[in-house]
């Protein structure tokens, strides 16, 4: 991929360096320097391009997703040219968030961005992007947090079993640099005016771009999907981040998002019915989408109602045509929200599969126990642990419903209580 490409080797000059051996008499390798008639021997330098680095895994380019506890997760962000899909929860509260977060990601290193929805304007989602915390600002954040839980903390901390204590966190310890990848953001602050003025920003809004005169043609592609996948491909081949082109300016990164794609605001009835006409349509345009997205310098996120499809067959589909997957569940509505063992979480986070480029399979998490909680002004990805068995706040008539519920959360913190049998610290 020309993704792969980009990484910067920061040579220094090689006549300075062949001078000093030299006048010291060492031997030493050294680069081909150029030719008598002043033309280098090997093509242009190539130049990084800001907010991404290369994968110690594999190479690849990767850009961050805006929270560096999801980049840990996903094996240290996101590949250039991959799809995220993230399952939105049930009021699509938290998954918004995570959809924020990546397009301020690209909005502070200077990426280009691409936002489409039919449900809301992608000026009105721009004003809404959550302002960066930088170095000191993030610092004041953590002690903020750390002041307003340490009396609760301090109070249980006695009582959690030392191997819940050793446990580690996603979230990162220390700031994050503005000249480092990844960064934090405040929810509780917008992105500033200047920045947004600054940003090079394409909208795509379905309402304004679609025909109610315009007849479809059954077991074909939806006019969304088509108008859609048509903008798409206009801007990367007509601003440069065709890969399989060269580019005779500074190389960029496209970011594309893409809000509810599937719902029935975009034309398709999988929502709807379980027998739908257009069961197809989507399979179709994220088969296109993840085609354009190989030979391009761009990634792109995509949020999508999965427990609202009604036929499953479609969402294992879905699945396979998706590089990285990460599913929200949230506990609001639902029995979990008053069971005392996520008492101090608002949901569970599901990583479905991890991209494995060039390959007919995709990686699986083993990390099977996570939670994530929307703090005052941070949202923060943790290892799930059970209560200390000595706390006051359970009570021993439902210790057995805590490890009924313990047995969910798979190969992780499940097993200490996954017995009827609790052990006394």
């Amino acid at each position: 991929m020309a993704a792969e490409a980009t990484c910067s080797s920061g040579a220094g000059s090689t006549t300075s360096v062949a001078a000093a051996a030299r006048k010291s008499n060492i031997t030493s390798f050294q680069k081909r320097g150029p030719k008598a008639g002043g033309t280098e021997s090997s093509g242009p330098r190539l130049v990084s391009i800001a907010g991404t680095r290369p994968s110690v895994r594999n190479g690849q380019l990767l850009v961050s997703t805006g929270l560096p506890a999801l980049d840990q997760l996903l094996g240290g962000g996101l590949a250039v040219g991959t799809v995220l899909l993230i399952e939105e929860d049930k009021y699509n509260i938290y998954s918004s968030v995570l959809f924020k977060y990546f397009l301020a990601e690209g909005l502070i290193n200077g990426h280009v961005l691409l936002v489409a929805s039919a449900k809301e304007d992608p000026a009105d989602i721009l004003q809404e992007l959550p302002a960066p915390l930088l170095d000191d600002n993030y610092r004041k954040e953590l002690d903020a947090e750390a002041h307003d839980h340490q009396t609760t903390e301090s109070n249980t901390k006695m009582k959690i079993a030392w191997r819940y204590q050793l446990l580690p966190k996603m979230e990162q310890v220390g700031p994050v640099s503005s000249s480092r990848f990844g960064h934090y953001y405040d929810l509780s602050k917008r992105m500033p005016q200047e920045l947004l003025e600054a940003s090079k920003c394409h909208g795509f809004f379905l309402p304004q771009k679609i025909s109610s005169t315009l007849k479809v043609e059954p077991y074909s592609l939806t006019h969304g999907y088509t108008k859609l996948l048509q903008f798409i491909q206009n801007i990367i081949y007509k601003e440069g981040f065709d890969g399989s082109n060269p580019q005779n300016k500074q190389k960029n990164i496209l970011r594309i998002g893409i809000q509810n794609l599937g719902s029935p605001l975009w034309g398709d009835d999988i929502c709807c019915t379980e027998n739908c006409n257009n069961s197809h349509s989507l399979t179709k345009f994220l088969y296109v989408l993840r085609g354009l997205l190989r030979t391009s310098l761009s990634a792109c996120i995509i949020t999508m109602p999965t427990h609202l499809i009604q036929n499953k067959a479609i969402i294992s589909r879905v699945t396979n045509l998706s590089d990285t997957m990460v599913g929200l569940e949230s506990f609001i509505g639902s029995e979990r929200e008053t069971n005392p063992l996520y008492k101090d979480y608002h949901g569970l986070i599901h990583i479905r599969q991890i991209p494995r480029l060039n390959n007919l399979i995709c990686d699986e998490s083993d990390v099977k126990d996570l939670a994530f909680k929307l703090k005052r002004k941070l949202f923060t990805i943790e290892r799930l642990h059970l209560p200390p068995d000595l706390s006051d706040t359970v009570s021993r008539s439902s210790k057995q419903d805590l490890a009924e519920s313990a047995k969910l959360l798979g190969p992780g913190c499940g097993t200490m209580a996954g017995g009827k049998k609790h052990l006394d610290f």
